[in-house]
């Protein structure tokens, strides 16, 4: 069966802690790139949390939203790209080919979810922090763009193994960092192609809201809200 790899992100649950953040950069090899660099719009965050706030004082609620790429079945960013480094792939992942970009940024510019980033200058790691980089992740250098995958290389290592053992991949069984590092749980991970993973189920919740989803983009990132938790 065909994967067609979504994400579901439970608002009730998320706490605002940034542990997806900082699992996102330890795992996708993210570069910081310090104070003066950020202040000129060049921090890269493949994935950030947005806060917002409910109600009138006194009665107010602090809100949290992770958002990160939302692999959209009709992204904008894909048509834009003179080289097809920005393509749709056949598991319904808005996959970027690092040396065919050559950094026009109209991918960047197309992209209603501001969740794609240039790499204005090569990283540097100095030791032993260099010793922390993931090998299953490429280090992408000066001039290209870059963005979330959903932890490919995990959904990669994942398939290779159930192809290994002769099986499917079980629902649950690739899980991206982000999900891994949040405490509240509020991250789930699976194939929406199958109608019994826990994903799926989560899409079709009457909770359930995609962000911006009138412009059209059909993205495949559930958010749900609504609803209090035992």
């Amino acid at each position: 069966m065909a994967h067609r790899w979504g994400m579901a992100v439970d608002l009730d649950r998320c706490t605002g802690c940034g542990a997806c953040v900082t699992a996102c950069h330890a795992e996708n090899n993210i570069p910081t790139v310090g104070d003066l660099q950020a202040s000129r719009g060049r921090a890269i965050h493949w994935m950030r949390v947005e806060r917002y706030v409910e109600g009138e004082f006194p009665d107010v609620k602090i809100k949290y939203r992770p958002v990160m790429c939302q692999q959209c079945d009709a992204a904008p960013c894909e048509p834009v790209c003179p080289t097809y480094a920005s393509h749709h792939n056949d598991e319904g992942l808005n996959a970027q080919v690092y040396n065919r970009c050559i950094g026009t940024r109209y991918c960047a510019n197309a992209c209603p979810y501001n969740v794609r980033f240039f790499d204005f200058f090569n990283p540097v790691w100095e030791k032993p922090l260099h010793l922390q980089l993931n090998p299953d992740v490429s280090r992408r250098e000066v001039g290209v763009m870059e963005k979330c995958t959903f932890c490919v290389q995990r959904i990669t290592a994942g398939k290779d193994a159930a192809a290994a053992a002769k099986r499917e991949v079980k629902d649950g069984e690739i899980v991206p960092a982000c999900a891994q590092a949040c405490p509240s749980k509020a991250i789930v991970f699976g194939d929406l192609n199958d109608p019994e993973s826990q994903v799926s189920r989560l899409a079709e919740s009457p909770r359930g809201s995609k962000l911006l989803e009138d412009l059209g983009t059909a993205p495949k990132v559930t958010y749900l809200a609504g609803a209090e938790h035992a």
